[in-house]
């Protein structure tokens, strides 16, 4: 067979395979919504199972869908790896998912503590102000920092908007710079007080954010790899989770 009879061939399967797999997704997606017009559907993608789909919905759950829809599969997949042993794809898959809501976060949404000299690890830190294992996780920054660990802070108020605490961490978040934001935080954190203040701010973004990534207490840890962490770690139990020595 010449080579350009043989490449039309692999792109008229290529396509069909493609068109096949769009057709199943679009079928899962219909199904789905008959079923409970209320599930909302994020995303549709072949999953590792033959004949199965992977299905994220808007909520952060993963489940797992056939082609035709009919039959769902709700818990983790695992795999029997020869090397690793057993590993949780749902939980990669999740892992995943978190570090790209992660990217999306604008830089000025942020309250970071940089690392002290080379950057050697970075740890997202889901926080409440007034929650004492938070004031405790803060404590461990400077010993962090000195690692060479960068903090990024995002807002969890666990009581939700319209709470003291709630409009604690709105004032924090409208500081006019990175250095007045570190700084509010910083004396809220000690248990002091703060001038309340409203602006446009992200915190109700960040704790729906949180909420999906399957946070549901704070501190909540999320490591470079996507790992989520609850509640509060000593500097040098967090060391070797984060690659350090």
């Amino acid at each position: 067979m010449k080579k350009s009879s043989l490449a039309v061939l692999l792109t008229a399967l290529f396509l069909s395979v493609a068109v096949w797999a769009s057709d199943a997704e679009e079928t899962i997606r219909s199904q789905l919504n008959k079923a409970d017009a209320r599930i909302p559907v994020q995303s549709v993608e072949p999953a590792v199972l033959d004949g199965f789909y992977e299905v994220t919905l808007a909520s952060g759950e993963i489940l797992y869908a056939e082609s035709t829809g009919r039959y769902l599969l709700v818990g983790h997949l695992y795999e029997i790896d020869d090397a690793k042993g057993l590993v949780n794809l749902t939980e990669l898959a999740q892992n995943r998912l978190r570090l790209e809501a992660l990217a999306d976060v604008p830089e000025a949404d942020i309250i970071t503590y940089p690392a002290e000299g080379d950057r050697k690890a970075h740890l997202w830190v889901f926080t409440d102000v007034d929650c004492p294992y938070c004031r405790r996780m803060h404590e461990e920054i400077p010993a962090l920092n000195k690692m060479g660990v960068e903090v990024s802070y995002l807002a969890f108020p666990r009581g939700g908007p319209n709470t003291a605490t709630y409009n604690t961490m709105v004032s924090i978040w409208c500081g006019k710079d990175a250095q007045e934001r570190n700084q509010r935080m910083d004396r809220v954190k000690a248990g002091k007080t703060i001038a309340q203040e409203n602006c446009e701010n992200p915190v109700v973004g960040q704790l729906v954010m949180g909420q999906k990534m399957g946070v549901t207490g704070t501190p909540a840890l999320v490591l470079e790899d996507g790992t989520l962490l609850p509640g509060y770690l000593p500097a040098e139990r967090l060391a070797p989770m984060l690659g350090l020595n």
